[in-house]
C-alpha cells in the first residue's frame, strides 16, 4: 500500500504514466496487475496506464511520452501558438475535427498506445528536418493544470505553420496569425532563421514581416540567412522581386506607398 501511496503522490492527475517510471518508483509489472485488478490504474495500451475514472486529453498524454519516454516531439505550429495566446483562430480541444500538430526530427513515431486512442482531436506529427542541427531551440515547457509539456515559441511555431502552407494550411489564415507577432523577439528569429533548412519558409517569414512591418523585423540581420538560388511559387498570385516569390495578390503593395 505504501507504493500505490507514493505513486499516486508522485503522479500528475490528467496524464499517462508509462511503466518505466512506475519501476522508477518501485513498482514492477507483477505489482502493476495488482493494482490493475484491484481497480487503482487501468491500462489503456501496452505500457500505458492512467488512474481509474481519470480524465485524460491529449496534452496529458503527450507529457510523459516527452518526459518519461523522452521522445523529440512537440507541440508546434498553430496549435503551440494557440496554446501560447498567440492566436484568435484556432479552438483547441473542442470536437474531432480540431487538428493538433506535433513535430520530431524525422525517423520518430508516436508509441501505439497514443496513435491508436481516440483522444478528441485529430493528431497529426510531422516529422521533419526544417531545423536540423537544432532541434531544441526555440522549444520550451508550458504548464498545464497540473503537469507541462513542451512547445514551440511563438517565433518557432510561426515558422512550422509555414512550412504546412500550401498543402496543410493556407497562407490567408496564416498571415491573420502573423499580424499578431509584434512582440516577437528578433535574437530567437535570427537563430531559427539561420538554421531553418526551408528556403520557402525563410522568405516567407521575411516577406510578412516586412510586409507588417514589424519593428523587431528591422534588427534582423538577412547577410547571415541563406535565402537559396532561384525563384519559389507559393500560390498564384503575383512574384515579389525581393525574395523571389509569388503569392496571392492580397499583398501586392499598394504603389503609391511603394513609391511614397
Amino acid at each position: 500500500m505504501l507504493i500505490i501511496n507514493l505513486i499516486l503522490k508522485n503522479w500528475p492527475k490528467g496524464t499517462v504514466a508509462l511503466q518505466p517510471w512506475f519501476e522508477s518508483q518501485g513498482a514492477y509489472q507483477q505489482l502493476l496487475s495488482r493494482y490493475e485488478k484491484s481497480e487503482w490504474i487501468e491500462r489503456i495500451g501496452k505500457g500505458a496506464y492512467t488512474r481509474s475514472g481519470d480524465k485524460v486529453d491529449w496534452t496529458g498524454a503527450l507529457h510523459p511520452i516527452q518526459y518519461q519516454d523522452d521522445k523529440p516531439i512537440h507541440v508546434g505550429a498553430k496549435t503551440a501558438l494557440e496554446l501560447r495566446g498567440k492566436s484568435h483562430y484556432v479552438a483547441l480541444g473542442i470536437d474531432s475535427r480540431t487538428t493538433v500538430y506535433l513535430f520530431s526530427p524525422p525517423n520518430i513515431r508516436l508509441p501505439k498506445w497514443f496513435s491508436s486512442r481516440n483522444w478528441g482531436v485529430k493528431v497529426e506529427l510531422y516529422a521533419t528536418e526544417l531545423f536540423p542541427e537544432s532541434f531544441y531551440l526555440g522549444i520550451s515547457d508550458i504548464n498545464i493544470d497540473t503537469f507541462s509539456i513542451k512547445v514551440a515559441s511563438p517565433e518557432r511555431a510561426m515558422m512550422e505553420y509555414l512550412h504546412l502552407i500550401p498543402h496543410k494550411e493556407s497562407l490567408d489564415e496564416a498571415s491573420k496569425v502573423f499580424e499578431n507577432l509584434y512582440t516577437l523577439r528578433s535574437e530567437i528569429v535570427q537563430k531559427l532563421l539561420e538554421n531553418c533548412s526551408s528556403i520557402k519558409v525563410k522568405r516567407l517569414f521575411m516577406f510578412l514581416s516586412d510586409y507588417f512591418r514589424f519593428p523587431w523585423a528591422e534588427r534582423i540581420d538577412t547577410s547571415k540567412i541563406d535565402f537559396g538560388k532561384g525563384k519559389r511559387k507559393i500560390t498564384d498570385g503575383f512574384f515579389d522581386p525581393k525574395y523571389q516569390i509569388t503569392i496571392p495578390l492580397q499583398f501586392k503593395p499598394n504603389t503609391e506607398e511603394a513609391e511614397a
